[in-house]
C-alpha cells in the first residue's frame, strides 16, 4: 500500500514525535509521546496539540483525513 507520508519531528532521544496534519478540517499539529513505564516497557500517547492548554488532547477526534493515497 502507498499512503500519503507527512515530514516528522523529532527529539534527540526519539520519545517525542510531531507532525501536520493536512486535510478538510485544514492544519492541525499532532504529537506522539514514548514514556518509558518499565524496563523495556513504553506508553505511547497520541493526540492534537492544544495551544491554549499548551499540550496534547488525546481525546480529540479531528477526523482530518483526505483520500489521498
Amino acid at each position: 500500500m502507498n499512503f500519503h507520508k507527512y515530514p516528522i519531528i523529532s527529539t534527540n532521544e526519539h520519545l517525542t514525535y510531531e507532525f501536520l496534519s493536512e486535510g478538510p478540517k485544514g492544519t492541525i499539529k499532532k504529537v506522539i509521546y514514548f514514556q518509558e513505564i518499565g524496563d523495556n516497557l513504553y506508553n505511547l500517547a497520541f493526540g492534537d496539540w492544544d495551544e491554549a492548554e499548551q499540550g496534547m488532547d488525546d481525546k480529540a477526534r479531528s477526523n482530518n483525513m483526505t483520500g489521498i493515497k
